[in-house]
């Protein structure tokens, strides 16, 4: 009887012990090895939400009806008592294991938005605000208002940092800009501290303006010294910059033609009717340049112009200038130009 009696715990325990092992191993196999399951799945979990819940909403992604032993064997084995919100990202090659410890640590899905140079501040805005799980919550106008963390300025424009800024879901537009404008203020303050001789501006906010003339006039790496050259020679012999960009920035809904009419309008930021630099920035700014701003080349230019294929032609003199415009900008409203036309 004392026999019968061991080998029936014994069976027992072994059965305890297999049917554990089989449940963790069921825990443990990958999604994709009980489904078709290939798409990866954007969970999003609430404050207060059950296991029950979440384990619901995945078997009905994978087209299975198994909730009942899914919630049993994870709670018995795993333990789904600490589940943080946020959006999770569910992989084929994920399992229950795998989830709950995701769930566990807050392991969220993280996001990311590229904010790109030489755009304006409402594009950036509205580019935000199509970004998923990203809360918009500025408005164009009134916006340096609502930027409560900048100090000391009228005017949003070129004050961010163009880069791609990660993040999880529920930030805000607001969380971004922040991030953009602690960045620009650190890359500012360096380029600043390293500036050559040659730098033509006398404050960071300048050095922010010309770089955001600059990054309208070239998208050329290669060219963004020289242009700088040509506002700094312009600068120190007192001629007017006479940019395009700066122009544009001043006319209200600018349908894409400049004509003379613009060119003859004295706005705040018609730098062919006005001395020096406009009062800020006319667009978001990349290191690049600022970088070349602060350290310009050196270059006997006064003048240049689009050569047709992306690039410019620089010239010395008005004379050189003018022949440039005629052979790649026949016809154009501005062939006496002393800027980029």
């Amino acid at each position: 009887m004392k026999k019968f009696i061991v080998i029936a715990l014994i069976l027992i325990a072994a059965a305890i012990v297999g049917g554990r092992w089989f449940a963790l191993e069921y825990l443990q196999t990958p999604f994709v090895s009980r489904t078709t399951f290939s798409e990866p799945l954007m969970l999003r979990v609430q404050r207060g939400d059950s296991a029950r819940h979440i384990i619901a909403q995945i078997n009905d992604h994978l087209k299975r009806d198994s909730d009942r032993i899914d919630y049993r064997l994870s709670q018995l084995l795993i333990g789904i008592d600490r589940l943080q919100a946020g959006v999770y990202q569910v992989s084929p090659t994920d399992s229950w294991q795998t989830l709950w410890q995701k769930l566990e640590r807050g392991d969220e899905m993280q996001f990311s938005v590229t904010l790109v140079e030489g755009l304006r501040i409402e594009q950036w805005l509205k580019h935000l605000q199509a970004q998923p799980f990203l809360k918009a919550t500025l408005r164009p106008d009134n916006l340096i208002e609502q930027l409560d963390f900048i100090d000391g300025y009228t005017n949003a424009e070129g004050l961010f940092l163009p880069e791609t800024y990660h993040y999880r879901a529920d930030k805000t537009d607001k969380d971004i800009l922040r991030r953009a404008y602690q960045a620009m203020q650190q890359k500012l303050d360096e380029i600043w501290q390293q500036r050559s001789a040659d730098c033509p501006v006398d404050t960071p906010y300048e050095l922010l303006i010309l770089a955001s003339i600059i990054e309208k006039e070239t998208g050329i790496d290669g060219e963004r010294a020289m242009v700088a050259s040509v506002f700094a020679n312009r600068m120190a012999t007192g001629m007017r910059l006479q940019s395009d960009p700066t122009t544009i920035y001043g006319i209200e809904a600018f349908d894409g033609n400049l004509t003379r009419a613009h060119l003859r309008e004295k706005t705040a930021y018609n730098t062919y009717r006005i001395d020096g630099l406009p009062p800020t920035p006319i667009a978001m700014v990349s290191e690049a340049s600022l970088r070349a701003a602060a350290d310009p080349a050196q270059s006997d230019y006064f003048y240049f112009v689009a050569n047709g294929e992306g690039g410019h032609v620089f010239s010395k003199t008005l004379e050189e200038h003018n022949k440039a415009v005629r052979k790649y900008q026949l016809n154009t409203a501005t062939d006496d130009s002393q800027g980029e036309q």
